[in-house]
């Protein structure tokens, strides 16, 4: 079955994250992700929050930049949640917007391998192992959780480039792509993602996750809002990007998207959605039964 999901968008206020999120785990949603954007809210503030104020709902964080963070930061916060939260959060790292790592001094020279040697040194932390690594950029010193995680949990590499891609596939348990995939572009991840986990090894192992953001809108004015956000990212000559209509017209795209190799769809409302509770009660309710 393919999972389907909905976004909370930074662009809202943080107190408006409490009845958005009982909202998704009252109507049966499977997923609901939050973004660290900068300089909006924190990822893993709003994560604990939402965990805390449902009670079944899985919450993502898409994504953490990794330029930000001590690895064994983020290690300690994933798995504080995971162990409040069994099986219910799920993490995803990335480069982040290098603009943005720029304003506040933490532009890497070479991002993929900043991001290598954090999914590597990240996913040992989370799996209890004790971690010694001299590398460019991660450098620990007998390090171990107290608390690691109970259970073997998941991350996820927020990624688009080629080389970052096969590096997913390599180094990381699942991908994100972002709004600006097609389902052409979602092939070719895969191909990329596969060509890495065979190179390390790992092509007999697990089904690596893909989740792809899918930008949505419903009602009178949807296709408007639609192309005025591709339009503003410079993404308006791009074909099949985006969905705008009723519930069929998005499981459609959802469908598409989903053939192409995506795991989870996740729907991305417009940063101007009037009705941020109507949006994830669209996709809960009328979406979800349409989704296979």
């Amino acid at each position: 079955m393919t999972g389907l999901g909905a976004v909370f968008r930074p662009q809202l206020a943080p107190e408006r994250l409490r009845s958005v999120a009982r909202l998704a785990d009252e109507a049966g949603l499977e997923e609901l992700w939050l973004w660290e954007d900068c300089f909006r809210e924190g990822g893993i503030s709003t994560a604990a929050a939402a965990l805390a104020w449902t009670e079944r709902i899985k919450v993502g964080i898409g994504l953490l930049p990794v330029p930000l963070r001590n690895v064994a930061v983020t290690a300690m916060e994933a798995a504080t949640l995971h162990r409040m939260f069994p099986g219910r959060p799920v993490l995803a790292v990335g480069h982040g917007v290098q603009d943005w790592m720029g304003q506040v001094g933490a532009r890497a020279e070479s991002p993929v391998t900043l991001l290598r040697e954090h999914l590597l040194a990240l996913r040992a932390l989370l799996s209890g192992q004790r971690v010694t690594t001299e590398g460019r950029y991660v450098k620990l010193d007998d390090v171990a959780l107290d608390w690691p995680p109970a259970e073997p949990v998941p991350v996820i590499a927020g990624v688009t480039g080629p080389r970052s891609l096969r590096l997913a596939g390599e180094a990381a348990d699942g991908t994100l792509l972002t709004a600006s995939a097609s389902p052409e572009v979602v092939r070719r991840a895969r191909q990329l993602i596969d060509e890495g986990r065979e190179s390390a090894g790992r092509a007999d192992g697990e089904r690596h996750q893909v989740v792809v953001y899918l930008l949505a809108a419903t009602g009178p004015d949807a296709a408007a809002r639609v192309r005025a956000e591709l339009v503003a990212e410079g993404l308006e000559s791009v074909p099949d990007l985006g969905v705008a209509g009723d519930a069929g017209a998005v499981a459609k795209a959802v469908q598409r998207l989903a053939d192409a190799g995506a795991d989870t769809v996740v729907l991305q409302p417009t940063g101007d959605e009037p009705d941020a509770e109507g949006f994830v009660r669209f996709v809960a309710e009328e979406v979800r039964p349409l989704v296979p």
